[in-house]
């Protein structure tokens, strides 16, 4: 595969009132084209903030990203992005919601008929063409998500980007959507970075898992290849010797060699709480 993307020598500084704060520090990554990536790690590890300026949303400090050739130095359509918050308008049906990014992206270069056709297309590859005129408020929280990623993929992006998408749906929803996202990857070979919590996500959907160390001055701690053949079944994978040797190596990078140490502060108010129960106890 052709390499798409080069994250390269990458430091993230934050100005705040106590002091610059180091996000992340020698963040280098390359990405071929249409390869799936997660990234993975505790809250505060900076997986965000690498998102970010892959789509071009914060520069980095030191270091930069090159896409295609190309410097990243401002949001573009060819990076789309899925937060985990679908931010669709309200006012408008799930067609007008996605009609709004073709227009933007495409203006007078689609006619009106080319236009109602690419529209429909990927609300179909969402499985949500049955749906095309109802709004937001009359659609469940997984059918807005497939939404949203249907006016990314209307943008014809060159890479997709997801933020914890799945992330506030329930857990029957998230496989469902998982596992259209594996059939839209599979017909369009996207290449897609991806942000998530959870490990069985992430050996489920991966190519690759980029594992991120604890923050401050965060950087990347382990990358794990994902030889898994594809097309990917979840419940064949479930008794699969190879995929719970690395789902197993994800958790032990998470809660062993990056276990979350709570503050001492924390701890100590912890442990006046129990105190304090007890005296009243007795």
């Amino acid at each position: 595969m052709s390499e798409l993307l080069n994250i390269s020598g990458v430091d993230m500084i934050f100005p705040t009132p106590k002091g610059d704060f180091t996000a992340l520090t020698d963040i280098n990554l390359k990405i071929s084209k249409g390869e799936f990536v997660s990234l993975i790690g505790h809250s505060g590890c900076g997986k965000s903030t690498v998102l970010n300026i892959v789509a071009g949303l914060h520069q980095a400090t030191i270091g930069g990203v090159i896409l295609n050739g190309k410097e990243v130095s401002e949001p573009g359509p060819e990076r789309a992005v899925v937060f985990q918050n679908h931010s669709l308008l309200p006012w408008l049906s799930a067609y007008e919601n996605v009609e709004l990014a073709v227009k933007q992206v495409f203006g007078k270069s689609k006619s009106k008929a080319d236009t109602k056709d690419w529209i429909e297309h990927n609300l179909r590859l969402v499985h949500m063409d049955h749906a095309m005129h109802k709004r937001p408020d009359e659609l469940s929280g997984g059918m807005k998500q497939r939404v949203g990623i249907a006016r990314a993929l209307a943008m014809q992006p060159e890479i997709l980007l997801m933020d914890e998408p799945f992330g506030a749906l329930d857990a029957l929803t998230r496989s469902h959507m998982q596992d259209s996202l594996m059939e839209i990857q599979n017909e369009l070979n996207n290449t897609v970075i991806m942000i998530t919590h959870d490990v069985d996500e992430a050996v489920l959907l991966s190519d690759r898992i980029v594992m991120m160390t604890n923050g401050p001055a965060a950087t990347i701690g382990e990358i794990l290849e994902i030889n898994l053949e594809r097309p990917r079944d979840r419940i064949s994978l479930a008794s699969d010797v190879e995929y719970t040797k690395l789902r197993q190596a994800v958790l032990t990078f998470l809660y062993e060699k990056q276990r979350k140490v709570e503050p001492i502060n924390s701890i100590k108010k912890s442990s006046d709480v129990v105190h304090n129960s007890k005296n009243e106890a007795a």
